[in-house]
């Protein structure tokens, strides 16, 4: 159910924000943008939005009722809620802002000590999904914070979410929860690539160890929609290898600070580290593949490619 006059502005509108700010269209919010592309802005007002552009007036700005941040890292939402942007002094006392950026849970806890200390309220919520269950409102959201920021900014969760996951009261543990997550999530992309590589190394159908995996013990949400992007020959970045670098950053800085071993992880951060130094790292992160010498894949004119 829409709640008429609900205004929401969701923060940077690439294939997360851009699917989370269509879903609050379609749920009656009033809906702002915040983004630099402006292409990717009037997109966003064309399927439905108030407004959307690189900057939002003050007035506006005065009048929301919640904040969706859904940049690449920390320091972007710092710089636009704290440096230039001042979005954070803009916005009335008793806002809610829904910290939904991969980040370390000391930066979490960090901006919400800020923005809290500006009389808002803050919901450490990462989110899961992709673009595709962004755009339909199917995401998974791990989220932590006070009963009443989760009422407050219930129509949005109810716009972009399936299932919203309260995992604690404390700024920082939804934020723990993603990394740990993303830890999973990059350990299968790598893994998934290795095994599809072996194959094309051992000369055996690609295709036909895609059809035996995704019927079989071995399979994987990772392994399942990856792959197909392989044997698609298709490297279109709905999420790029540079994330992965990122958030396998993360897991690894975040077990250095509690001095647990993440050999998995580490192996996996290194292989998509070699893939974007190889060159890979603005295409998708199935394009770890690409780093495994004397291997042929599929392209996108249904031919093969040597590696």
């Amino acid at each position: 159910m829409s709640q008429p006059n609900y205004r929401v502005l969701v923060v940077g509108l690439g294939s997360m924000g851009a699917g989370v700010a269509q879903s609050c269209v379609a749920a009656g919010l009033d809906t702002y943008g915040l983004d630099l592309d402006q292409q990717r802005c009037e997109a966003l007002k064309a399927a439905g939005a108030v407004s959307a552009g690189p900057k939002i007036n003050d007035e506006a700005a005065a009048q929301l009722d919640a904040v969706v941040m859904l940049l690449v890292n920390a320091d972007q939402c710092r710089a636009v809620l704290f440096g230039e942007g001042r979005l954070a002094e803009r916005l009335a006392a008793g806002a809610a802002v829904m910290l939904s950026s991969t980040m370390a849970a000391e930066d979490a806890m960090s901006i919400a000590a800020q923005l809290e200390q500006r009389g808002l309220r803050v919901l450490d919520a990462p989110v899961s999904g992709g673009a595709v269950k962004a755009a339909s409102g199917d995401l998974s959201i791990m989220a932590a914070g006070q009963a009443q920021v989760f009422e407050q900014l219930a129509p949005v969760l109810n716009a972009v979410a399936a299932h919203v996951h309260r995992v604690g009261d404390t700024i920082g543990q939804g934020a723990t929860v993603k990394i740990i997550h993303q830890l999973l999530a990059g350990v299968h992309i790598a893994a998934a690539a290795e095994a599809m590589a072996l194959a094309s190394r051992a000369e055996v159908s690609m295709e036909a160890l895609y059809r035996v995996v995704t019927s079989s013990a071995g399979n994987s949400w990772m392994f399942e929609n990856r792959m197909r992007h392989v044997l698609d020959g298709d490297y279109t970045p709905h999420s790029a290898v540079n994330i992965f670098v990122k958030d396998l950053g993360l897991v690894n800085e975040t077990g250095l600070g509690l001095r647990f071993p993440l050999p998995l992880a580490s192996t996996a951060y290194a292989m998509f580290a070699n893939a974007a130094n190889a060159g890979f790292g603005e295409e998708d992160d199935a394009a770890v593949i690409k780093t495994f010498a004397g291997i042929s894949l599929p392209t996108k004119g249904g031919e093969s490619s040597c590696i």
